[in-house]
């Protein structure tokens, strides 16, 4: 198998989120609020793919040489982002993802351009290096690259997640990933050997319709799968376009629960859903959300993979 030519690899996935914590067998690297990628390094140029496997290159255009700066033909696991404030800007590449015009791709690229930074290693030229520990990934990832703004290596410390936490909250960022240093790559699997701790709680929640309120302000109804069903989660207040929402969905006369749910008797029901993430400082006796912020829509995500987690 060329690796190169098939670009069918679905990254492996954080398995769980915990409170920070220190363990000589971790290492610890800052968490981006971006968008996930796989990179195929190529002699004469990269593919981008999502973790559904869309092309992303259309939407990134400022990273087409990034192939460049890599020393030899390899596949790279990392984070697309575009920063802002000295912080990621989730926002901004959610836009980014969601915009089909060319022209307004270029024009933010140049005022906004994105950066890849590759945390992983998984082929190099066609030597499979999922089965190696972490480790040795990482000494591997370290050569490859010649950095630059556009495209770098994600740095980590070793043992001390507590401190790197800490820098985090000065800095107001998302958090850090905690990875085991002998872990092995395993593609579209969650693992405990890679985990998240964050300052805020977020999750991915199934878009099943909205309620129009005073002012412009939309209020979405949320829902996650729970043994095949959904069930209803809250809503949260959208703080971006309803143009999205009209643009990539229909008016249903369908509930998509066994009876509505209270206070969602105005509620208009979508078709097909969508998915979006949702930002939140804790769960509610019942289930709800608190605080909840809505963080933007998600294009690499199925619906179906909306489960529903044991509070």
């Amino acid at each position: 198998m060329n690796p190169y030519a098939d670009h069918g690899i679905k990254p492996m996935l954080i398995g769980k989120e915990q409170p920070i914590f220190d363990d000589p067998d971790f290492i610890y690297e800052l968490k981006f609020d971006g968008v996930r990628c796989i990179a195929y390094i190529e002699k004469d140029g990269v593919e981008l793919r999502n973790k559904r496997n869309l092309r992303l290159n259309d939407k990134f255009p400022e990273l087409k040489d990034i192939y460049k700066q890599v020393k030899r033909p390899c596949i790279l696991d990392g984070e697309l982002y575009i920063y802002k404030d000295e912080r990621t800007d989730f926002f901004a590449i959610q836009k980014r993802t969601l915009t089909s015009d060319r022209f307004k791709i270029q024009l933010t690229a140049s005022r906004q351009p994105a950066a890849f930074t590759a945390f992983d290693v998984l082929y190099d030229r066609e030597l499979c290096l999922m089965k190696k520990p972490l480790m040795e990934r990482k000494k591997i990832l370290a050569k490859l690259i010649d950095e630059t703004e556009r495209i770098n290596v994600s740095r980590y410390i070793e043992e001390q997640g507590t401190a790197l936490y800490e820098l985090t909250a000065d800095r107001q960022l998302e958090g850090v990933v905690a990875k085991r240093k002998n872990s092995l790559y395993f593609e579209d699997k969650r693992t405990h050997d890679w985990i998240k701790c964050k300052h805020l709680l977020d999750d991915d929640y199934v878009i099943c319709g909205y309620i129009p309120k005073e002012k412009g302000i939309v209020s979405l109804v949320l829902a996650q799968y729970d043994a095949g069903q959904l069930v209803y989660c809250g809503h949260v207040t959208m703080g971006v376009s309803l143009n999205y929402l009209i643009d990539h969905t229909s008016a249903s006369k369908q509930c998509p629960f066994n009876e509505i749910p209270k206070g969602n008797e105005e509620a208009i029901w979508i078709s097909p859903y969508l998915v979006g993430t949702v930002k939140f400082m804790e769960y509610t006796e019942t289930g709800g959300l608190r605080q909840p912020v809505f963080k933007g829509f998600r294009e690499d995500k199925k619906p179906e993979q909306c489960q529903a987690k044991a509070k």
